[in-house]
């Protein structure tokens, strides 16, 4: 039978290159943007609409989902926003819309989703190394520093309830020429470079509850 995944945000970036990644290894993607759209075509490939900062677009996903009676072998949270990357003042504005998807909306989903995994599926959360608390020394991107460190939390949580059953791994892509900030123009690695070493770490029999740089192959310290 068919693998199945799921991956957020998977219409552009480090989702998409994934996505096109994972079909070509034979898995049946089911992917998500804000409005369904589609940026690949694969019949093995079915996109939803779903606003992670909106609880009704998070519950109309999971019953599109569960009406088709899918059981999922990997789910990787992928989506997430940054629009204080780069700024030094946090704003009310940037710290609500910031949380409410790469926390809130990515919790409430991930609770939906767990009902939904094989016993010994995999549960990848795309975090970032700025997330890491031991290894801050930035004044910047408030938000979104914290967004990680809580999705980091929220990871080992995870790890404490189903580590039992299920390999949980948070992971840093890497400096990744995306659209989530300007300055990403000049990352080092391109999404389907950081799709390679995403995919190579998640084909591994990993340790449950790990943080890991996908860049540099190696753990990060919390």
């Amino acid at each position: 039978m068919k693998k199945k995944a799921i991956i957020t945000g998977a219409s552009k970036g480090i989702g998409r290159a994934l996505a096109e990644l994972m079909l070509t290894n034979g898995f049946e993607i089911h992917g998500t943007s804000r409005n369904g759209s589609n940026s690949l075509s694969d019949e093995q490939l079915f996109m939803y609409a779903l606003d992670l900062s909106k609880e009704e677009s998070i519950r109309s996903f999971h019953n599109q989902l569960r009406t088709r009676n899918l059981i999922f072998d990997i789910v990787i949270n992928n989506a997430g926003i940054g629009p204080d990357l780069g700024t030094f003042e946090p704003k009310a504005n940037t710290l609500r819309s910031t949380l409410a998807v790469n926390v809130e909306g990515t919790i409430l989903l991930t609770e939906l989703l767990l009902p939904m995994m094989e016993s010994t599926g995999k549960l990848l959360n795309i975090s970032s190394k700025m997330g890491s608390i031991a290894s801050c020394v930035g004044t910047d991107s408030t938000a979104y520093r914290i967004s990680k460190s809580a999705l980091n939390m929220y990871s080992r949580i995870l790890t404490n309830k189903y580590g039992d059953r299920l390999q949980i791994a948070t992971i840093h892509p890497g400096w990744v020429r995306t659209e989530i900030t300007p300055d990403n123009i000049h990352a080092r690695l391109s999404p389907e470079e950081s799709a390679r070493r995403i995919w190579a770490f998640a084909m591994e029999d990993f340790q449950s509850g790990i943080y890991w740089d996908a860049e540099r192959g190696e753990e990060l310290p919390w």
